[in-house]
């Protein structure tokens, strides 16, 4: 953006960790850098009243009221005051800080169970005035903390289920005034009549974060669709944990809300007998091309699995992977697993993302890469692959024949969501 009045400029939206460590200006020259933003919680929205800037040499730390703020740009912020002096001072006992009592902290909810961690602040500025919109826990603001943001920029283009994940601010308690006394956690205020709003995936896992009382008592309070539609998103595990609780007949009432691929998906973690006794109360119009569906979990998995993955040479280097990531990632399912393969495709080991971002340049694949890497065979089921899904936590599976050669990849979501089509 360029040099000009904040108030001239349409609305904008910055990440705290962007503006962290930030050049700050005043009559072109330096002054220090950005530290910190102060907030007040005056409504749902809170509203940035004042930034922090930390100076060198002894001098002392400036709290410059938001009003003062000039422009924003790529790597400056410029002020617009009158006497450095007149801004001399820290923060006031008290007051909250961005940096200091949000990032990093852990979000926890209203029952003191973790959920995530505040890894970013999501900010949006209007009218010359910045507002606290979400906290975002997502692993892409991680990346971005690492300074990986055109990476995070390039995953998340590649497919909307990559897209990063943000809490309201709305469901976040006031946080107390007494900050001498602050725990160190932030609160996920999830009211009862706030939960029509939460989308199922994030109460997903919520719920899974809780323990089965606490579990139980909020699933119940969420109306058929919403509950069914929270269902889906859960790991088996807990969805055997809930339905176990709530009974075969409720159980059929959530399941027939959903399509048949999805009923079927989660009927299939549940014991046989339990399964059958659910179906025996639902409608019979669906049940059969339900298990029909169910039947489709004994089919070999290379049924399902795709080709579109990425796979280098055991001599790659790391930097290369990252110059020739757009090209071979473009149209890959599966982009968090690197799979190092011998010219004849026998697979001799996996890296994923973590390791390579981690690693030197220079760095050649076969020496970060995991060996004995666990896989599925051409013969496995897809009951197989999902047993193997919970057990290990994979994001993706490779399926090796007798040679050890990969003949495909098996990602998490196409075998626990059934998006491999099978009605």
């Amino acid at each position: 953006m360029t040099q000009q009045n904040l108030s001239t400029c349409a609305e904008q939206f910055f990440f705290l960790s962007e503006l962290l460590g930030r050049k700050v200006a005043w009559k072109g020259k330096k002054l220090g850098k950005l530290t910190d933003l102060a907030i007040m919680e005056t409504s749902v929205t809170p509203v940035v009243t004042d930034v922090v800037v930390s100076r060198s040499f002894g001098h002392k730390t400036l709290l410059v009221p938001w009003g003062k703020v000039a422009s924003i740009e790529e790597r400056v912020i410029t002020l617009s005051i009158d006497e450095v002096e007149d801004y001399e001072k820290d923060p006031a006992e008290g007051v909250v800080l961005l940096q200091d009592h949000i990032m990093d902290k852990k979000i926890v909810d209203m029952e003191d169970h973790e959920v995530e961690v505040v890894y970013d602040v999501k900010l949006a500025l209007r009218n010359n005035v910045m507002y606290v919109s979400d906290v975002d826990c997502s692993r892409y603001s991680f990346l971005r903390r690492l300074g990986l943001k055109r990476l995070v920029i390039f995953i998340n283009s590649l497919a909307d289920t990559l897209k990063d994940t943000t809490i309201s601010w709305k469901y976040v308690q006031p946080l107390s005034k007494e900050l001498g006394s602050f725990t160190g956690r932030v609160k996920l205020n999830v009211l009862k009549e706030k939960l029509k709003d939460i989308h199922p995936v994030d109460l997903a896992d919520i719920l899974e974060e809780l323990d089965h009382g606490e579990r139980l008592s909020l699933f119940n309070e969420l109306d058929l669709e919403k509950a069914s539609d929270t269902l889906e998103e859960i790991e088996p595990r807990v969805q055997r944990e809930i339905i176990s609780s709530i009974g075969e007949e409720k159980a059929a009432d959530l399941i027939e809300e959903m399509t048949p691929a999805q009923a079927a998906d989660v009927l299939s973690a549940l014991p046989a007998s339990d399964a059958d006794e659910i179906l025996s109360r639902m409608e019979q119009t669906n049940v059969k091309k339900i298990e029909s569906i169910m039947d489709e979990h004994d089919k070999a998995i290379i049924n399902f699995a795709t080709s579109n993955f990425i796979k280098f040479l055991p001599e790659t280097t790391v930097d290369d992977v990252f110059e020739r990531f757009r090209e071979v990632a473009k149209d890959a399912d599966v982009i968090w697993y690197i799979y190092v393969v011998a010219p004849n495709d026998k697979l001799l080991g996996v890296v994923n993302y973590q390791t390579i971002l981690r690693s030197d340049s220079h760095v050649r694949l076969d020496e970060i890469m995991i060996m004995g890497v666990r896989s599925l065979s051409t013969s496995d089921s897809l009951a197989d692959a999902v047993e193997m899904f919970e057990r290990y936590s994979f994001r993706a599976i490779p399926i090796l024949d007798e040679e050890d050669k990969i003949q495909g990849v098996i990602p998490y979501r196409d075998v626990m969501q059934l998006k491999h089509n099978l009605l």
